[in-house]
Parts: structure tokens; sequence; C-alpha cells
């Protein structure tokens, strides 16, 4: 996503993290995020969780450090709406503007540019963004002018993504235990009703074994959760997300499951129906 804004022309200012910068990326690193948010016009985060992202933002040698009038952070992590609308409250108080626009579309989108990216924040600043959106994806939109709308359409898609898989996981474990070849089952629902973004690739992940991730169980998890801590507070009941939870939380017990792509979910379903989809006929 970095080297779009670049190759775009945007000059790029970070602080190093986990991995090395690519060599030609030519970013500008310094020693903070403070020292970024003083640099810039324009500050973009993008990190796992809430408290992440918390610290980032307002910790020690923090955004809201460097930050000053006129300028605008926009979040594009995937966390509690409550918690964004606190965060934006107290960069509006030192009069720099602030958007959450959390994304979907994974690496591949990343790496496209074809990201679906939601929006909160007011129109004036969604605006102003506008250009720097469009070189990271393709479908953008201003859920509300509401800074906390746009990480709930996050919650909303990921609602939708997490019971899609288990509907695909457990259609293809039954199919499978029946006596059917998964791999033909699947070819024949993609011409179907039933068909799917996620019967078309994590279908085929389940059938060939292929879980290196893409999407990881933990964050999934993560972004269950805030569904379920959000139902709450709204009165909300979403039973099959509490489901899809729980058997997320059953793949991550198992050593490794964390950390693999969340179309492994249907391990839960094998082992609960005591039959991989990899065996084949019984």
């Amino acid at each position: 996503m970095a080297r779009h804004l670049a190759d775009a022309g945007y000059e790029i200012v970070t602080v190093l993290n986990r991995s090395p910068l690519p060599t030609d990326l030519n970013a500008s690193v310094v020693t903070s995020a403070a020292e970024v948010a003083r640099m810039s016009e324009i500050v973009i985060t993008m990190l796992p969780d809430t408290p992440d992202v918390e610290r980032v933002l307002l910790g020690q040698n923090g955004v809201l450090e460097g930050t000053s009038a006129g300028k605008l952070v926009i979040d594009m992590s995937s966390i509690s709406p409550i918690d964004t609308a606190e965060f934006a409250a107290k960069f509006r108080q030192a009069g720099t503007g602030y958007l959450d626009a959390p994304v979907s579309g994974g690496e591949v989108g990343a790496k496209a540019a074809s990201l679906t990216i939601m929006v909160g924040g007011p129109a004036s600043e969604f605006e102003r963004a506008l250009p720097i959106f469009q070189k990271l994806g393709k479908n953008i939109n201003l859920i509300g002018e509401t800074n906390g709308a746009g990480q709930t359409c996050k919650i909303a898609n990921q609602i939708i993504v997490a019971l899609n898989i288990e509907a695909v996981a457990e259609a293809l474990v039954f199919a499978s235990k029946a006596g059917c070849d998964p791999a033909k089952v699947r070819a024949a629902l993609m011409g179907g009703f039933a068909s799917s973004r996620v019967l078309e690739v994590h279908g085929e992940r389940m059938i060939a074994r292929t879980f290196a991730p893409g999407f990881r169980i933990r964050l999934h998890q993560k972004d269950l959760n805030l569904a379920l801590e959000s139902a709450r507070a709204l009165g909300v009941a979403l039973p099959g997300t509490a489901t899809v939870q729980q058997l997320m939380n059953a793949c991550s017990a198992r050593t490794g499951g964390a950390d693999a792509d969340h179309s492994s979910l249907v391990k839960a379903l094998e082992f609960l129906s005591a039959h991989e989809l990899s065996n084949g006929k019984e």
C-alpha cells in the first residue's frame, strides 16, 4: 500500500517497525510516531488491534504529540467503533481531522490496489483523503459522517465473511462425508446461487489444504469479539457470529492454529464430524 502511494508521488515518512522496508520504497525513516506526524500532512495507521492503535496514536511519542491544526489522521485498522470515536475526539481537540477507514480485500487487494475502503468521518475530510484512497482501492464508500461508522461497516463485513466461511466448510464436509468429491461439489456450486468469493477462494483452500495465512484466525477472532461486544452494547442478537467465534476458538487452541488462514475453520468442523476433506470417500 505504501508503494502504491510512493508510485503516485506521495512522500512517505515511517517508523521502522517489525520488518525492513523494501529498498525501492525510498521512504524517510524516523524514530517515533510523533515525528511522523510533525513531518506529515496526513498520517495513516494500520495496526492489528485497538490497544495498538491507542498506543501509536495517544501513547508516549505518539501521533497526538506531533500533530497540529490542519493535519489529518486516517486509521485503516479494524478496531472498536466506540474507541474510534474517542480517539477522533482527542484529535479534533487539537484541530486535526480524523477518519476511520478500515479495508477489506486482504493481501491480494492490497497488492492490486483493489481494496474495499469503508470510511467514517466528515464529508469534507473524506473528500480530502479520496485521492489517497483511490490509489489503494476500488470500492470506496463514506458510510457516515460520524467517526466509527467505517468500523461498524467493517464489523458487518467480518460477520458476513465468517458466516460464509463456516457455511462453505459445513457444506464441503457434509458432501465429502456423504461420499462425494468435494472438489466436484465446489465446482458445481460455483455455477449456482450458492456461488461466492468465499466458496471460490476459501473452498479451494479447504480442499487443497493450503492454510498459509492470507488473513489469520486470530485477527478474525478479534473482529468477531468486536462484533459481539458491540452487539451486547446495542442489544442485538448475533447467534451465528457467536457460534463461528467458538469454532475459531477451537481452531486457535491448536498449536499454530491462531496464525493459520481463517479458511482453516474447516478443521473444527472436520474434528466434530470425524472426517477430513482430504480423506476422500469413506
